[in-house]
Order: structure tokens, then sequence, then C-alpha cells
């Protein structure tokens, strides 16, 4: 689950890491008291969608040579102008693809005298199974390009989770940061601070980019992306509060309320499969024979009747599905109640396009006659390389 930069600061401020004093807005009223409540004379006016690159992205009803996402401001007047273009408006970024993303609110922040700007995050490196910091001085910039680039500029330390953030973890985070003087002290307590607010919240990632340091010296927190372990947040309920529906995928939305795995792609066959693996296995097939999946959907080893109809549902609700690839290895999973599950949608909401189904394992024989004997235009296939090819072919032809 992700939350807003506004919401990310909240949580972290709470913890003690140095953020700039700002002001969660709605609506174009409530911009001039915002503003007014925040020092000044700078201000920073920053758009709130779950989406990278707001600075350089455009306002699709503004016209290319509009201002970004994320706006400087130098007096209260100015603050309100900004709202005022942007609350309510598009925002087309490199992450939100070309539909863009709706800004339903702002951000009014006071500025910051920058004299450094800097990378730093913390997520959980797999290959050493601890959480790390990965550092650069390259901070303000797209991360993955530094890491194209410059990988020598990015530097990862490993946490022991036993130990914590100790001294010498942090002394190697300094010297990979170039970080002295007043810097490297904020350092002491920042970084065992993010650690903790990592760790105690069950956050999959938490970027701050940039961190800089200011003109006095001291680190300050300017930018943060969060999201969370979904698996964690019944022990959040703090958390759960925090979510922004309006940011995520409505499929996504109506599958997390069945506990379906979901994920909604770019590409035009629904894929319906039960197993992670074999899901994965059934998007590699779909690429290799020209087209792509619309989406990641695991019904997982248990599903009943109802849940593998509620997955037919979502997927028949994209409207860049041409066609339904459902892919079903039954082991706990039997087929024929996966069977039951896809004629009872099928009957419920109709079949607008070509259905292909492979079934093998417990209970074959009978999903099979359930499928024969449903009278819809349903394709067999006998095993995965067939039913990819069925697919493709019935799309294109």
């Amino acid at each position: 689950m992700n939350i807003h930069e506004h919401q990310a600061k909240a949580l972290l401020k709470e913890y003690g890491a140095p953020v700039a004093a700002g002001v969660a807005i709605f609506s174009v009223d409530e911009a001039e008291a915002a503003a007014r409540s925040l020092p000044g004379p700078l201000y920073v006016v920053k758009s709130q969608i779950h989406a990278g690159g707001r600075g350089k992205g455009k306002f699709k009803e503004l016209g290319p040579d509009a201002k970004g996402g994320v706006r400087l401001a130098k007096s209260i007047e100015e603050v309100v102008a900004h709202a005022k273009e942007m609350l309510g408006n598009t925002l087309v970024t490199a992450q939100t693809g070309e539909a863009g993303k709706q800004v339903n609110r702002l951000y009014v922040e006071d500025g910051a005298d920058i004299a450094r700007e800097l990378y730093c995050s913390l997520l959980v490196d797999r290959s050493v199974g601890q959480v790390a910091f990965v550092v650069s001085t390259e901070g303000g910039m797209d991360i993955e390009a530094v890491a194209h680039d410059t990988p020598e500029k990015i530097v990862t330390v490993a946490i022991n989770p036993e130990a914590g953030v100790t001294d010498a973890d942090v002394a190697k985070i300094v010297a990979a940061l170039k970080l002295d003087g007043v810097a490297a002290e904020d350092a002491k307590s920042l970084f065992p601070i993010l650690y903790k607010a990592f760790s105690d919240t069950d956050m999959a990632l938490l970027e701050v980019n940039p961190l800089i340091v200011m003109e006095n010296g001291h680190l300050r927190v300017l930018d943060a992306k969060v999201s969370f372990d979904g698996n964690a947040l019944f022990r959040h309920d703090n958390i759960k509060a925090l979510r922004d529906e309006s940011e995520e995928d409505s499929k996504e939305i109506e599958a997390s309320k069945w506990d379906l795995a979901y994920v909604a792609l770019d590409g035009n066959i629904g894929c319906m499969v039960n197993g992670a693996g074999l899901a994965m296995a059934t998007m590699d097939i779909i690429k290799l024979y020209g087209k792509e999946p619309a989406n990641f959907c695991d019904v997982g080893g248990g599903a009943g009747k109802d849940k593998v109809a509620a997955a037919f549902k979502i997927i028949t609700a994209d409207p860049k599905v041409e066609g339904i690839l459902v892919n079903i290895f039954g082991g706990i999973m039997k087929c024929d109640v996966i069977a039951e599950g896809v004629v009872a949608a099928v009957q419920e909401v109709g079949l607008k396009v070509p259905l292909v189904v492979r079934l093998e394992g417990t209970n074959v024989e009978l999903g099979k006659k359930i499928l024969n004997e449903s009278g819809l235009a349903i394709t067999a296939a006998d095993d995965l390389d067939d039913a990819a090819k069925k697919i493709v072919a019935a799309i294109n032809g």
C-alpha cells in the first residue's frame, strides 16, 4: 500500500525525522490559510499523487508550456495561483502513463535553502535477507539512471536486524554521502530513525529523494515516498486509515475484497491462474507469442466458486482485454471448481471476447465436462503452449 508524501512526512516526523513544516489542502479555498501558517517567504506547492516524476510532469489541461506538478512560490498570492491551476487537473508523469492522474490534494510546504541533494532509501535486500540502506551523492535524480550510468555512485549498507543501525553502519553511510560537520552529526540520529520507522511499520520501501544538506549544514527530508507490506497491514490500523483508494486501480481494489492476488498490466490478454509461479509462466508464454498480459491474477489454491467468478468478472471489466486465458493446474484447487466459477461468471456478465481454458490435475475430466456441457463458446487447450497459441490466434484472427 502506498501513501502520499505529506502522510509519509507526518509519519517520519513522529519518529523524529527532520522535515519542513507543511499543510495538505484539498481545495483552493484552503491555499491562502495554509501558506499563512508557514514561515515563508519561499513556499513549495506539491501535487499529491502516487507517482514519481511530479516536478517534470505536465498537466493535460494546461498545455505543454505549463509548469509541472511541483512549483516554487515566492508569495502567498502565487501559492493560491498555483493551487487554482493544479487542483482538479490531470498530471501526466513518466510513471502515470498517458492517462495521468487527477490531482485531488496538494501539499504546501515551507521552502528550504539547499546546499546539496542526496539520495537515501531503505528496502529489503533479498540477496542478504536484511533491510538495507541504498545511498548516493546523486540526489534529486532518477536513481535508475544513476545505477545504469554511474553504478559506482550507489552504495548499499545492509543492517543486521539483531544489532540495528550501529555506529559503524552510520559511518559507512556518512562516508558514502561525503557528509561532514553538522550534517555528519545529524546522520547519527537520522539514519537510526529511518530504520526504526521502516521496521516498526512494516514498510516495503522508504525513499528519500532528495535528502538535502541545507545551507546551515543540517540534514532535512525534502521528499518521502513510502509503501507498506500489504500482508502486514492487519497490524497497523492507523496506516490502513491512510489509504487513498482514488489513487488505486478500481480492479485491484475489488480484487483485494476477495483476497485475490491481482495486478493490472498494460496488455490485452486477461489471465486467470492458480499459483504465482504458474501465473508468471503464463504471462511469459503470452509474451513469447507476441502479445502482452493484461493482468497478473492468482486465485490461489483454495478458492471457491464465488471467488473464481469474482476474478473472472474483474478481468472482463478491463476494457483493454481482447481475450482471456484460464490456466489451472489442479492440486489443492480442483478443476471442477474453476469450471463452475467460470461458467457462473460468463452466464452473469456474458462473454464478448475469446476464452481459452487449459485444465490439468484434480478432477480435470469433471471440469472439462462442465465446460463442454455449458453451451458457452469456450476453446479447450491441451497444455500451456497450446493454450497460448490458441488465445493469440483468436485475437489475431
